[in-house]
């Protein structure tokens, strides 16, 4: 008798087992969640490229500026170029005006356009 009742609760426990396999892969089988696998495949594969994308362009940007630099000293652009003294003079000296004081670098001009008339 126990030989039979343990074959008996074997056999309906391999048949809740099967059935509740089934039942999960058919769920998997479905249109809905292969639409819903198939758009997370997808974002996973663009976070990817993404990622890549990002990363490949970061290593050109830092190549490019290396090169720059390489062609910079090559070229001789890096330098700094030697600039004039800045002028301090103004274009025109008006000695007449009662304003002008000798040797100044500030001038104050009069915007009476009749002034000099």
């Amino acid at each position: 008798m126990f030989r039979r009742t343990f074959w008996f609760s074997t056999g309906v426990a391999a048949g809740v087992w099967a059935t509740t396999k089934v039942n999960r892969k058919l769920k998997q089988l479905t249109p809905e969640s292969l639409a819903a696998a198939a758009a997370n495949k997808a974002v996973e594969a663009g976070h990817r490229i993404k990622d890549r994308a990002v990363g490949f362009a970061l290593e050109v940007r830092d190549n490019m500026a290396l090169r720059e630099e390489e062609l910079g000293e090559a070229l001789g652009i890096n330098a700094a170029p030697e600039l004039p003294a800045p002028r301090r003079h103004t274009a025109i000296e008006n000695r007449n005006n009662p304003k002008y004081v000798e040797g100044s670098t500030y001038q104050t001009h009069s915007y009476n356009r009749n002034e000099d008339h």
